[in-house]
């Protein structure tokens, strides 16, 4: 993983000074063996359909989570009292800032919804919500940044543009800033959504936003992928569609992250 890589020149100058002593003379001190640490995790998004399952499967994998919320009561209520939540807005980057602080990766499972009120459109979240929380977390120094889009994203004329304004052009814009923050990022684009069960059916990773249809795919599948992401160095700087597929479940995705082309 980045993080652990990151950390391996501050690890082999520990274990020199441990192993030599300030004075560079050998010691019988015995090294320990450096603990797997697994980055905080920032979830935009967390108490959304996806969202709240995709801090499961970050508690599931190890990973401490800080849920990145507007209202605190709701997080406690879907997410329990033992996740950590920060009370902020994706339009607010002071929230955002104040948010990031020990984050080392990000997943951003915000949407504006069916019935997005005034101030909360697909311009406001789906762009310049993943655009600002892409800024702020590469000033922050986060390793990586996993965005739930959708797939459609670049078909102006799918009809959900038309009945939900414009949401999927919003959603491509806020890919594109993503990418273009610097910032080193996994675009997971899901087809249509359901609440069944993960692991379950194969998932079937694509490129090109080729097809708008398909076998729809469980949130938790999603948030399979989309932590899995933060696991292997393969899924950055990618964009990719998943689906449903009839098949052998995967029990990792080394394999289909290594098969994407880079962006």
């Amino acid at each position: 993983m980045q993080t652990l890589r990151n950390l391996t020149p501050l690890l082999a100058v520990a274990v020199l000074n441990v192993t030599f002593g300030q004075t560079g003379e050998a010691s019988d001190q015995t090294v320990a063996p450096a603990p797997d640490r697994k980055p905080l995790v920032l979830v935009a998004g967390a108490t959304g359909k996806t969202g709240s399952i995709v801090v499961a499967e970050l508690q599931a994998r190890g990973f401490p989570v800080r849920a990145f919320v507007r209202d605190a009561a709701k997080a406690t209520e879907r997410l329990g009292p033992e996740v950590e939540a920060v009370v902020g807005d994706l339009k607010d980057m002071a929230s955002i800032v104040a948010a990031l602080d020990g984050v080392g990766a990000v997943i951003n499972a915000a949407g504006s919804g069916v019935a997005a009120p005034a101030n909360n459109t697909p311009e406001k979240v789906d762009f310049e919500g993943a655009r600002n929380l892409a800024e702020a977390a590469m000033d922050a120094g986060v390793d990586q940044y996993v965005l739930v889009s959708s797939q459609g994203v670049t078909h102006d004329d799918h009809p959900l543009n038309k009945m939900f304004n414009n949401v999927l052009i919003w959603k491509r814009k806020g890919e594109e800033a993503v990418a273009a923050s610097g910032i080193t990022y996994t675009i997971v684009r899901p087809g249509g959504l359901n609440d069944g069960p993960g692991g379950v059916r194969a998932i079937d990773f694509q490129q090109g936003d080729n097809s708008t249809q398909g076998d729809a795919i469980s949130r938790a599948d999603v948030a399979r992928v989309c932590v899995a992401a933060l696991e292997y160095e393969d899924a950055g700087n990618k964009v990719f569609e998943i689906q449903a597929r009839d098949g052998e479940p995967q029990t990792d995705f080394a394999a289909e992250f290594a098969a994407l082309a880079g962006s």
